[in-house]
């Protein structure tokens, strides 16, 4: 996001920071400033800015020449870069000293190819702008084989790219007759595409159908299916949002719509009833937990869904979590998208109050269990007591809290970006670390 009116211009231009107007929102061939390793020429497209951190270089027609781009990332590039400035900075000078022969239609083909391979592994995951679906999501009965199928395609893919960026090394070695000093040999690390990871990618799957959960996703659209806007429920033919957009996640079954159950029927949708055992597990040991599946899957929610979330989102979290505490008295999340002025007082009235007659009337039986309990029986039923007691303390002070901004009926502006709304209701929301 960039503040283009009339006063922030006339601030960039007076400070160093605003280039000619023939340069504006046109396509370049772009790198990073400062680097420890070798540099990365990517393309600008015309509809982004650019700055002193990322160095810009144009063709007289204002196109990406492949042949150019094609020949800044490979080793005989990077063996003058050596030569011409052998230091951490790579600035627009250094890059235009570098000769270059001319053109290469090979050359100019294997670079489009190359770009192709890597944008098909970048759409692949929900931070890119072109994301359409997640890649184990696919007409078989189980995961494991959805995962299967996809880690061939990784595969694919990272083979194609090294051996094409072993191809452009090899053209323009021989262009620069530089065969003595360099090999076009690509090690696999300097593969930039992605390899299939079961851990990551089925944490990324969650990361899907907690969008599917929220209306984020559809099973039945491509892309983005609600982002703003006007809600269109047709969208939700094969699994239906979630109507509230409050999402509680418990460390046991209070809610019908608690975040774990919404899981397991979203997995039995995509894959089937009859494989839905099977699946959980399968996730359940991606995600490394011992015990029951939905145990496993009920824990990845509790402690470290959030945290990789805003990980993910580089501390601008889309999902919000309203989070009573350590103790995990009350958690649930929303979708900052479809939030609502009565949204805390739903969560409020809806939720909390809920959760804390249920935790009344475990107590209540709990100690009604200890009185007639075995010695060994009552150590263990103890200890369930302390626990759900800190947990109804825990969510007694949370109930002030949230009361306090359910009654003011906020409302936010989606333009003013994820930190200052999630600024807003920061006493009721998780720490984002």
């Amino acid at each position: 996001m960039v503040d283009w009116s009339e006063k922030a211009r006339e601030f960039y231009e007076n400070h160093g920071g605003l280039c000619k107007e023939i340069f504006w929102f046109k396509e370049g061939l772009t790198w990073g400033a400062i680097t420890s390793g070798d540099n990365s020429y990517r393309i600008k497209p015309k509809q982004f800015m650019f700055s002193s951190a990322s160095p810009t270089v144009f063709t007289s027609s204002f196109t990406c020449d492949m042949s150019v781009l094609a020949f800044l990332n490979t080793k005989v590039v990077k063996y003058m870069s050596k030569i011409i400035n052998p230091t951490l900075n790579q600035n627009v000078n250094d890059t235009l000293r570098i000769p270059y022969y001319g053109f290469s239609e090979k050359a100019s083909n294997c670079a489009s190819k190359c770009i192709e391979i890597s944008k098909i592994d970048w759409d692949s995951f929900e931070t890119s702008w072109d994301f359409q679906h997640h890649p184990l999501l696919r007409k078989v009965p189980t995961i494991a084989e959805a995962f299967d199928r996809w880690q061939v395609e990784c595969s694919d893919r990272f083979n194609q790219l090294k051996a094409n960026e072993e191809e452009l090394n090899r053209i323009f070695i021989d262009i620069y007759g530089l065969q003595d000093e360099l090999t076009p040999k690509v090690e696999d690390k300097n593969v930039t595409v992605r390899k299939a990871d079961l851990s990551r990618d089925i944490r990324s799957f969650i990361s899907y159908a907690v969008g599917c959960m929220f209306g984020r996703y559809s099973l039945d659209v491509e892309g983005l299916a609600y982002a703003g806007g006007e809600w269109d429920n047709s969208k939700y033919a094969s699994f239906a949002a979630d109507k509230d957009n409050i999402i509680p996640i418990c460390d046991d079954e209070y809610f019908e719509d608690d975040i774990v159950g919404l899981f397991v029927e979203l997995v039995k949708t995509i894959y089937g009833a009859d494989t839905l055992d099977e699946n959980l597990k399968f996730i359940a040991d991606a995600l490394g937990g011992k015990g029951q599946p939905k145990d496993v899957i009920r824990n990845y929610f509790l402690n470290d869904f959030y945290k990789e979330h805003c990980k993910i989102y580089q501390k601008r979290p889309i999902y919000w979590l309203f989070d009573s505490g350590k103790k995990n008295g009350f958690k649930a999340l929303i979708y900052m998208h479809r939030y609502q002025p009565d949204t805390i007082a739903r969560i409020r009235t809806d939720y909390v109050h809920e959760q804390q007659a249920r935790y009344r009337t475990a107590i209540a039986d709990l100690e009604q269990r200890i009185t007639n309990a075995s010695t060994g029986e009552r150590v263990k039923l103890k200890k369930k007591l302390t626990t759900l007691q800190a947990q109804d303390t825990e969510i007694k002070i949370y109930e002030e809290k949230i009361h306090h901004l359910a009654d003011q009926m906020i409302s936010i502006d989606l333009d003013d970006g994820v930190k200052k709304n999630y600024a807003i209701f920061q006493d009721v929301l998780a720490k984002i670390k």
